[in-house]
């Protein structure tokens, strides 16, 4: 699959098929977007939020969570903040996430049949591995978490506007999740 993406590629450049999407670095809405790595997601959500090429940065990961106060979500955030301009956030989970149901228990298995060693996996056990790799039970209540994640973030400005939302993986819509 590599080198026919590579192949595709050389044509894509030789053709200058890249000159629609020119741009710069700096968002042009002044947003950062955090959603989900949801392959459904790729398209309808930049169309379903009528963001073009340029108009923000979008922050993808499983789940469209943040973990802790040093994870790369977080990171990419603040240097959106602080480099590129962003005055407003948003958090965007969506229906169907397969993080709802994500658990160690069930990446264990397969981990093991992978041949990662269950000496290494018992290490992972005691960093805490089960915790880093727990989905969510509750996508309200996930975007709830992560927006207060990012609000009470010491290194995040208060006059940074942050919001909660859900899209539903099929038609696009929004649904705005009280934060307070």
């Amino acid at each position: 699959m590599i080198d026919e993406i590579l192949q595709f590629n050389k044509r894509f450049v030789a053709e200058k098929a890249y000159e629609p999407f020119i741009t710069d670095k700096y968002p042009a809405k002044k947003l950062a977007v955090l959603t989900c790595m949801d392959t459904r997601l790729t398209e309808l959500l930049p169309k379903a939020l009528g963001l073009r090429n340029g108009d923000a940065k979008i922050i993808r990961n499983a789940g469209g969570l943040v973990l802790s106060e040093t994870d790369s979500a977080i990171r990419s955030l603040l240097v959106g903040i602080y480099e590129l301009g962003v005055k407003e956030v948003m958090v965007v989970h969506h229906s169907a996430c397969g993080a709802c149901h994500m658990s160690y228990a069930h990446f264990k298995p397969h981990m093991l049949e992978h041949g990662i060693p269950e000496e290494t996996l018992k290490d992972w056990e005691a960093r805490g591995v089960a915790d880093w790799l727990e989905g969510f039970h509750d996508t309200e209540a996930s975007v709830r978490r992560t927006v207060a994640a990012i609000v009470n973030h010491p290194l995040v400005p208060k006059d940074v506007v942050v919001r909660g939302f859900i899209i539903d993986s099929v038609t696009g819509g929004l649904t705005e999740v009280p934060c307070v």
